[in-house]
């Protein structure tokens, strides 16, 4: 096989899967490890495992935030609880979305959306531990977070049908929920904000990406039928420079590339590998520098990069195969990569220099 490097991962072509240093059970906030930080580092909210880990281009784990424990039930300073979105902000800090667990067999909410720091201890917190509700400093399921460019964080509150952003003090600037009318959310599941200062909405249970401005009123929506199939469970969506928007079409179990008139530039399907689940349900796709997507493919129990031709080029997990051991994953939701930021929104502070953090 010919090695090739995407992202500043060294990998093999086809398919290629990464056995990683793991952080035991014990291990809830842990140190930073070599490599930190650093840009091309994957970051993948390990849900089912209650974590947060950063992976090193070996594919050892430099960081970790949580028990990887799969029956872990207790949010609280070092713990939390199926998250479904990481991102990293400026001095090696990590935005978390404790989303919870409502499972036939596994039910604990978290219900928090919080800040930690390159040693695991949390510097800011909006929601309760545990605590569902809506009013002031309540949550009820918050399955997306990022930083905006003023460093407020725009979550999306899902089992509330609202994206709300709220400042360093806690308060709610703004809020998008209409509860009536075409804006009205069904489940969001994503929201970033534009480079026009539009807001673009994976408005999951409406099957639809919605773009609103700042002040709500809707500009346009991406839905119907793509290549023969009608949009299915939009998980997450993104502009990308080029004004296409990639799509994850979740319920299709697909990731689609629309351009601004509609038509479809690129689809991949990620069941059609050998050994698949047959509805592994991806949960978040962004492009990457390289050119190539990173695919976070969750009833997979895998995250993975394609090439522009559409080959597996990377993969960290096992194909279908749910763990908390050495190179494997149980339902990931989210990854995303350290320092690159194509089609979504960047935290404020951060540059090529800032991200090179690596602790001491």
């Amino acid at each position: 096989m010919t090695n090739k490097n995407v992202s500043g991962f060294a990998v093999l072509a086809g398919l290629s899967v990464i056995g990683a240093a793991v952080l035991t059970h014990a291990a809830r906030a842990a140190s930073p490890g070599p490599g930190f930080n650093m840009p091309g580092n994957i970051l993948i909210s390990d849900q089912y495992n209650n974590r947060v880990i950063e992976i090193n281009r070996q594919g050892n784990i430099v960081f970790q935030f949580g028990s990887n424990n799969p029956t872990e039930c207790n949010p609280g300073p070092n713990t939390v609880i199926a998250p479904n979105d990481v991102e990293r902000l400026a001095h090696g800090n990590t935005l978390i979305a404790g989303t919870g667990a409502a499972l036939p067999n596994f039910t604990c909410p978290d219900n928090r959306v919080f800040i930690v720091n390159k040693m695991g201890h949390i510097i800011w917190q909006y929601g309760q531990a545990g605590v569902t509700g809506s009013g002031p400093n309540q949550l009820n399921t918050p399955v997306f977070a990022i930083q905006t460019g003023n460093g407020d964080v725009l979550i999306t509150d899902q089992g509330n049908n609202r994206i709300l952003e709220v400042d360093a003090q806690h308060n709610v600037v703004m809020q998008y929920g209409p509860t009536s009318g075409p804006g009205a959310l069904n489940a969001p599941n994503s929201a970033e904000v534009l480079k026009n200062g539009d807001i673009l909405i994976a408005d999951q249970g409406n099957n639809r990406a919605l773009e609103i401005t700042p002040r709500g009123n809707i500009v346009s929506q991406i839905s119907g039928t793509f290549a023969g199939l009608p949009l299915n469970t939009v998980a997450f969506a993104s502009r990308l420079p080029s004004g296409d928007t990639l799509i994850t079409d979740s319920g299709n179990s697909r990731v689609l590339e629309i351009t601004p008139a509609g038509k479809v530039r690129s689809e991949y399907f990620t069941n059609r590998q050998m050994g698949s689940n047959p509805a592994p349900l991806p949960s978040n796709a962004i492009r990457l520098q390289s050119g190539g997507t990173l695919i976070t493919d969750q009833l997979n129990d895998r995250v993975l990069v394609i090439d522009p031709y559409r080959q597996i080029v990377f993969q960290y997990g096992m194909l279908d195969m749910p763990g908390n051991g050495p190179g494997m994953l149980n339902a990931p939701y989210n990854a995303t990569v350290v320092g690159q930021y194509v089609g979504v929104t960047p935290p404020p502070g951060l540059s090529a220099s800032a991200l090179a953090t690596p602790a001491k």
